[in-house]
């Protein structure tokens, strides 16, 4: 569902477009609303936040953008974001007062691609690359909006926007988020501690962290030189095989405790990490004299 909303005052327009969906509440990207303003001179908003990322790009004219204790003059070609929770105020030149398109968005990945494209309250500011659809993004999705399917064309656009955001990001900005990634191999390591006796997907533990699960597979295995799958198998082996030598816990039991419901596909990967099964490790552990590690 949509709803548009379009108003003048005096020599502004703003022309405003909401979608409404429970249906993409789970996605990994969803539009919430776009629309265009020609502002008054001296216009502004805030100090304010918001509830939801915005994408502001200006088309002509000027105006300032404050964000974490910071100010900048943004000017025709450039754009900055707004993210949710965060004060913000911005306000139009009173000679030259900018014209801005913008969208807002929300979805689990939204996070992961901003700081992809080193879009954060620390760095909010951005020139897009010609060709890449900024000019024109407002019209491309009034243009969608009465179509059958327009909710998926603007979500295409939507996508298309984010590369373009993150084809312009500098060059660096991978060096810049060298930290950012260790402290993320770090979350997952943790949800992995706390979370392996129980049944969890690489999925939910990419979501957890905010990560796109296939990024996070090559964080670890950049880290660790296995998977993020592989790193959870081994270190629910490692806990299986400290459990194995304790002879009150039957390999079953110890199954369960690991997170396997099925004490067979258990002892499988138990070989295929150990090079032998639990009984037998269990064995050799009981002639090597038990329970010191």
């Amino acid at each position: 569902m949509q709803c548009v909303w379009r108003e003048a005052y005096g020599l502004a327009r703003i022309d405003i477009t909401y979608y409404h969906s429970d249906v993409q509440e789970q996605m990994d990207l969803k539009l919430l609303f776009f629309g265009k303003e020609e502002c008054l001179p001296g216009h502004f908003w805030g100090p304010g936040v918001r509830d939801a990322y915005i994408i502001h790009f200006v088309h002509s004219g000027r105006g300032l953008f404050s964000i974490a204790d910071k100010t900048y003059d943004v000017r025709a070609g450039e754009g900055f974001l707004i993210p949710p929770g965060t004060i913000v105020h911005y306000q139009a030149s009173d000679t030259d007062p900018w014209t801005y398109s913008w969208f807002g968005f929300r979805g689990l990945q939204a996070k992961t691609y901003l700081e992809r494209a080193c879009l954060t309250p620390l760095t909010p500011v951005f020139t897009p690359l010609a060709g890449r659809g900024f000019e024109s993004f407002y019209d491309e999705l009034l243009s969608v909006r009465p179509e059958r399917g327009g909710d998926a064309l603007s979500l295409g656009i939507l996508y298309r926007l984010m590369a373009g955001l993150i084809s312009c990001s500098p060059i660096e900005a991978e060096e810049r988020t060298a930290d950012a990634k260790e402290v993320y191999v770090s979350h997952a390591i943790e949800i992995i501690k706390s979370s392996y006796s129980q049944k969890i997907s690489m999925l939910e533990i990419a979501r957890s962290v905010g990560l796109d699960r296939t990024y996070l597979s090559s964080l670890f295995k950049a880290r660790f030189g296995v998977s993020l799958q592989g790193f959870l198998l081994e270190y629910r082996m490692r806990r299986a095989a400290e459990l194995l030598r304790r002879p009150e816990l039957s390999v079953s039991d110890i199954s369960r405790s690991v997170g396997y419901n099925d004490p067979f596909l258990f002892s499988k990967m138990f070989k295929k990490v150990n090079g032998c099964s639990p009984k037998h490790f269990r064995e050799g552990t009981e002639r090597r004299g038990g329970h010191s590690q």
